[in-house]
């Protein structure tokens, strides 16, 4: 298959759309896009614009979020990362320190935090030293 050219979108689900939607949107600077709603008014999803022509749709569920540690041993989805410059990271902490989200892991390259519902977030400029 070599058609396939990218992302085109990814989806999480959330409990509370509007906040995790300030997350991507007001911290990490994704600026929305579209927001659908069911029929009766309520809000189904918010399509937020990730750098590069992708989206992330943020879409409305009833459950409660799972918290997981950093590492697990569960198969799935790990955490979304997201490239920034060598030379925005020290920006990005103080972003993150002002909006009172932990870091929750750090190595070289990499800034990992969590969303308001416990999805792993990393920002990388990997390669990049």
């Amino acid at each position: 298959m070599k058609d396939v050219q990218g992302f085109h979108h990814v989806a999480i689900q959330a409990k509370d759309v509007e906040r995790v939607t300030t997350f991507y949107r007001d911290l990490l600077g994704f600026p929305e896009l579209k927001r659908h709603l069911r029929e009766d008014g309520t809000l189904r999803s918010v399509w937020v614009g990730v750098p590069g022509g992708s989206f992330l749709a943020i879409e409305a569920v009833d459950g409660t979020p799972e918290q997981s540690p950093f590492r697990h041993p569960t198969p799935g989805l790990l955490m979304l990362v997201f490239r920034i410059p060598r030379e925005a990271r020290g920006g990005v902490v103080e972003t993150f320190a002002r909006a009172g989200v932990p870091l929750e892991h750090e190595t070289r390259w990499t800034l990992y935090v969590r969303d308001p519902e416990g999805n792993r977030v990393g920002l990388s400029h990997h390669p990049e030293d």
